[in-house]
């Protein structure tokens, strides 16, 4: 069964210039394993595609349980030089949760 990341996480954005950092949070403790097992850095980048032209890397931190991705050249060069409505990324965060993963 599919479900979308909404269903089981939430989501915050950051950035710092031209990186965005997005976190993946399960509101269940025992759901950590299956987004660690699924939404791979390949996958965020997949999901971003056409926003995020950089690399994508995945932090795992079991102890909170969260996952942390930071993505490069993101932020069409940054806050102080990109004429996009959304300069900071924050709406990036809610484009990763329509991400759909097997439940």
């Amino acid at each position: 069964m599919k479900t979308k990341l909404y269903d089981i996480a939430h989501s915050r954005a950051g950035d710092k210039g031209n990186t965005l950092t997005l976190s993946l949070i399960p509101y269940l403790a025992e759901d950590y394993h299956l987004l660690c097992e699924q939404v791979t850095a390949e996958a965020v980048k997949k999901q971003l595609q056409g926003i995020v032209a950089g690399e994508v890397t995945r932090y795992e931190l079991p102890n909170l349980p969260a996952l942390n991705f930071v993505c490069k050249q993101a932020l069409m060069g940054g806050v102080t030089i990109s004429l996009t409505m959304d300069t900071h990324g924050k709406s990036l965060s809610y484009a990763l949760l329509e991400m759909e993963i097997e439940k």
